[in-house]
């Protein structure tokens, strides 16, 4: 390996973190590294003062293209749309996957939200809120002054809103919540799955119209905690549940006789369940198979 090669590597988790964020895809980051890359094989390396920086900037333009083309291809999307997922155990409380990107902040929540943003301003926030990097590093990842990269910050933290900030919650607190939501969903006990969800809980079923789920997010704990029950009654299979991490909140994977079925986001507050995401799109799972 050379010594560029060893400084790529090094530099890869961070790059496929900022990849991600931007784009919520996993092998769609994997190719905008992928394409950093050659770029910075055929780049004169040794003319480069600050290696991470320059293929972070590198990264984060080919993801700012790329999503160009990918908001047109979801403003045609069947439902809900919801990034594809990251598993972890469910004792990995730093990182949702270690062994692929470099970034614990970006949760489910997180992602759908900055689908409100242009991809500058999607790139500003990843960079800054996530990475933590200095408006000086991201206004050349940009192309804009640091002062503009400041503003750019301000107005997409207001148009994301503060109700995706993850807040701490109680490793305890989690299991409970979570046991409770199992027993009650794979047991059909519409009461306590009720009473496990918050009032004005939310539930999101991205099928991406390729196998059956809510066209539509179903508002209020009743109404999701009947979906839920129904749709548990129409599995024709004996389901293999595992806890575990997605994008850093607890969840659940579900298993049938041929791979992976689906994956379930729980965000808790309050010691209730606030929202549930649910990925059924097999194209989303693919990279966890």
């Amino acid at each position: 390996m050379t010594p560029a090669d060893e400084v790529f590597a090094a530099c890869r988790r961070r790059l496929l973190g900022v990849a991600y964020g931007m784009l919520g895809a996993v092998e769609e980051a994997e190719d905008v590294v992928q394409d950093a890359w050659l770029r910075w094989r055929d780049a004169d390396t040794d003319a480069v003062r600050n290696a991470e920086a320059f293929l972070v900037t590198v990264t984060t333009r080919l993801a700012i293209d790329r999503l160009r083309s990918a908001r047109v291809r979801r403003e045609t999307y069947v439902g809900p749309w919801l990034p594809e997922p990251l598993l972890a155990a469910p004792d990995a409380r730093v990182d949702p996957a270690q062994a692929v990107v470099e970034a614990e902040d970006l949760s489910l929540a997180l992602l759908v939200a900055m689908e409100r943003l242009n991809p500058v301003e999607r790139a500003v926030l990843v960079l800054r809120d996530v990475f933590d990097l200095e408006y000086g590093e991201i206004a050349d990842a940009v192309a804009k002054t640091p002062a503009n990269c400041r503003q750019v910050a301000r107005r997409a933290r207001e148009r994301v809103g503060e109700p995706v900030r993850r807040f701490p919650v109680a490793p305890e607190e989690e299991e409970r919540v979570l046991a409770a939501f199992l027993q009650a969903a794979t047991t059909g006990d519409l009461e306590g799955l009720t009473a496990v969800l918050a009032a004005d809980a939310i539930l999101y079923s991205d099928g991406g119209g390729v196998v059956p789920s809510a066209r539509k997010p179903i508002y209020g704990a009743s109404k999701a905690a009947r979906f839920l029950i129904g749709v548990q009654r129409k599995i024709d299979f004996e389901p293999v549940i595992s806890f575990v991490r997605v994008n850093g909140d607890p969840g659940v994977r579900v298993d049938g006789p041929d791979g992976l079925v689906s994956v379930m986001a729980l965000e808790i507050a309050d010691g209730l369940v606030a929202n549930v995401r649910i990925v059924n799109n097999p194209h989303k799972l693919a990279h966890l198979s």
